[in-house]
């Protein structure tokens, strides 16, 4: 499978060696140095697009992959407030589209066992609800979108949490949620119930992109031939 790479820092560099370990071939790079030169020509030889760019290039990425017809696969975090109008326009055109806040395995996993505890702990009063994620530096957004999924997680099976909040709060409607960007951490997700007596905590964390890299690389390869629009809870059957 021929496969077009948009952003190649370290992100894109590790997908790039697993998709090769993986026998798939890299038909196209496209970084700041060539994101208004490369031709649509150059991603119809390509059997899909894996996207990990920027927030202000990705929704003119996957403009580009509708138009050429090919599937892309979406990692790129920040540019959400878009996607009601990105999904109208895929369905409209019939292309693809594969978008996932985070391609860890284990992380869609421990998406599944936030949501059980929250619902769990819904009538368990006493406790009270906070998260903290943990980043490296570079990272642009915050909080990341693996955090809100997890927030949205907790407030669609929490009656006690009305919204997010990315700072420190203490109105009880409020789920306090904590963005740190720090040396070169690739992501710490933690979630936390507590009470005067003792607390229960959940955490995810990254030992190194390579997770990331593969989901990626998995949701592309499964994507080939595909039309409509999917996420990880297609890949893995959750």
């Amino acid at each position: 499978m021929r496969i077009a790479l948009f952003g190649y820092g370290k992100m894109g560099k590790e997908i790039e060696k697993i998709a090769l370990d993986r026998k798939n071939e890299i038909g196209l790079i496209v970084d700041a140095h060539n994101l208004d030169s490369y031709a649509i020509e150059d991603l119809k030889k390509c059997d899909v697009v894996i996207e990990f760019s920027t927030p202000e290039s990705a929704v003119s990425n996957i403009y580009k992959c509708f138009d050429a017809g090919i599937p892309i696969v979406i990692g790129t975090t920040g540019w959400l407030k878009q996607w009601e109008e990105v999904t109208k326009v895929c369905r409209e055109k019939n292309q693809s589209l594969f978008w996932a806040s985070n391609f860890s395995i284990g992380v869609n996993l421990f998406f599944k066992l936030n949501e059980s505890l929250a619902k769990l702990m819904n009538p368990q009063t006493d406790y009270n609800i906070t998260m903290e994620e943990i980043h490296h530096i570079h990272k642009k957004d915050a909080p990341s979108g693996t955090a809100i999924t997890l927030a949205e997680g907790i407030l669609k099976n929490s009656s006690r949490k009305k919204n997010w909040v990315n700072k420190n709060t203490h109105m009880p409607e409020e789920l306090q949620l904590i963005s740190r960007r720090t040396d070169e951490v690739p992501g710490t997700h933690t979630v936390r119930y507590s009470s005067e007596a003792d607390y229960i905590e959940i955490s995810h964390v990254a030992l190194s992109r390579k997770g990331f890299a593969l989901g990626a690389v998995l949701a592309a390869e499964w994507m080939k031939g595909k039309k409509g629009i999917y996420g990880m809870n297609d890949l893995l059957n959750l």
